[in-house]
């Protein structure tokens, strides 16, 4: 198994790495469970304390955890450091939160007395040992949004990130027990793909949640499926960016522009498919592909830098197969579609247009900063293209109509509808998707209680 730093802007080994054995993985899970045992009785002062330091520590960290984050999957480095900054913002949230998400709950008065008792709580109490299986495109903040309610709730957590980012993976160990926490609260697993199975099946292992892709979903799914373990899966992402003749064109397609390319385009809920209804669709074109030509496209390091390389070669190439094969059946490029010449796995903005529904990239996920343009005739046609697809995490929606505000909240199939605004994940607000994006949320007060033990005490009289 390959775990090595490869930086994707020159296409060199920066630093490989051993995986870790079974004796080792044993070892850190008993850890983890031992761990356990005395964190789960600590205050949610105590913990409060120790991840407002993490969230100190990773703030003070942001400029050199920044350029890691960069050299290992190619991150524009000002947009590292403001994921850095997004993670400690979501620790100190968590800090100063999770007493009052995860405090004691008492039912209706009326209805204790019909049950017979003197009293009854509700209390959520821990799960154990929690595995996070994590991917490479925002390698901090995937971490963090799982972590820092885990570890509130007084959950321990393994981390199995993905294999080109070890030295990030190795960093939040490093950081949590910077701050203070019992070695075995967060440990970082250096392994590969092939050992997860095992670990979800350890006794000791109690949950699970997954970000990535859809096979490596249905694989967590099954093996704690069978073990009866609680999961949490955020899959892939098509998202639809609907807009309609009321909207701010100029707005619409500025924050288009963004809404597709943050992370190099890399992103589950980046802006991917761009529904426009016919009255707007050519200014709207014009204006959207203007701004896509417009970005730079360069070394990542470089503060000018808009967008940056893909993650990996791999990654490339499975975007130019997308790409050529919709220009075969028929698809207009409006910008981009050729790879630059040179070292690194650079791709450019890219716009297709006169996209249909048997072409790949109307069904797979463009993983990458290559946007599909559909018309649409009305709002029926809007909504339907826009949930002809197999994932639904989120959705963006620019109209100033609220009749058709209402309509979009009510039929679109997502997650999540950010109206005239670019979907983001903040720690207040519950994040997740439905039908192949996967299942249970993440961050908020739904978020921490994910893995909590939802308990009932009843007291008689």
């Amino acid at each position: 198994m390959h775990i090595a730093t490869v930086n994707p802007a020159t296409g060199e080994t920066v630093k490989t790495y051993h995986p870790m054995d079974e004796e080792e993985i044993g070892h850190r899970i008993q850890l983890a469970e031992a761990t356990f045992r005395t964190y789960r009785t600590t205050s949610f002062e105590e913990r409060a304390r120790l991840m407002h330091r993490a969230a100190e520590i990773l703030d003070e960290d942001r400029e050199s955890i920044g350029r890691v984050i960069t050299t290992e999957m190619g991150k524009p480095v000002k947009q590292a450091r403001a994921e850095a900054a997004k993670c400690a913002k979501a620790m100190h949230w968590y800090a100063d939160h999770a007493a009052e998400l995860l405090a004691d709950e008492e039912p209706d008065a009326s209805d204790v007395k019909d049950s017979g008792a003197s009293r009854v709580l509700v209390r959520y109490r821990p799960l154990g040992p929690v595995l996070a299986v994590m991917p490479w495109n925002f390698p901090l903040w995937q971490v963090v949004r799982f972590a820092a309610p885990a570890l509130m709730a007084g959950n321990v957590g393994l981390l199995k990130h993905a294999s080109n980012v070890p030295q990030t993976a190795l960093y939040l160990e490093d950081l949590f027990h910077r701050a203070g926490f019992t070695e075995g609260c967060f440990q970082t697993l250096l392994i590969g793909s092939a050992a997860v199975d095992e670990i979800l099946r350890d006794e000791r292992v109690k949950a699970a949640t997954l970000t990535g892709s859809e096979p490596a979903g249905r694989a967590v799914a099954s093996a704690c499926g069978e073990m009866i373990k609680k999961t949490v899966l955020e899959l892939g992402g098509s998202d639809p960016y609907v807009v309609m003749p009321s909207a701010d064109l100029d707005r619409a397609a500025e924050v288009a522009v963004t809404a597709r390319t943050q992370n190099t385009g890399q992103s589950c809920i980046a802006a991917k498919r761009f529904i426009v209804h016919t009255e707007v669709y050519d200014a709207f074109a014009e204006r959207f592909t203007a701004g896509m030509k417009a970005l730079k496209v360069g070394d990542p390091m470089e503060e000018e830098t808009d967008v940056g390389p893909l993650s990996s070669e791999r990654g490339r190439a499975d975007l130019e197969e997308l790409v050529d094969d919709a220009v075969r059946a028929g698809a207009t490029v409006l910008c981009g579609g050729e790879r630059p010449e040179g070292p690194g796995w650079f791709y450019p903005p890219t716009v297709l247009a006169g996209i249909d529904r048997e072409m790949r990239v109307h069904r797979e996920e463009a993983f990458g900063p290559v946007a599909t343009l559909y018309r649409a005739a009305d709002i029926d046609e809007a909504v339907l293209i826009a949930n002809d697809t197999d994932f639904g995490l989120s959705s963006n929606v620019w109209t100033r109509d609220e009749a058709e505000v209402d309509r979009f909240v009510r039929d679109l199939e997502a997650g999540s509808v950010y109206v005239n605004g670019m979907t983001a994940s903040h720690p207040a607000f519950p994040f997740g998707g439905v039908k192949r994006s996967g299942y249970g949320r993440e961050l908020s007060g739904h978020g921490i209680r994910e893995f909590c033990n939802i308990t009932t005490v009843w007291q008689g009289a």
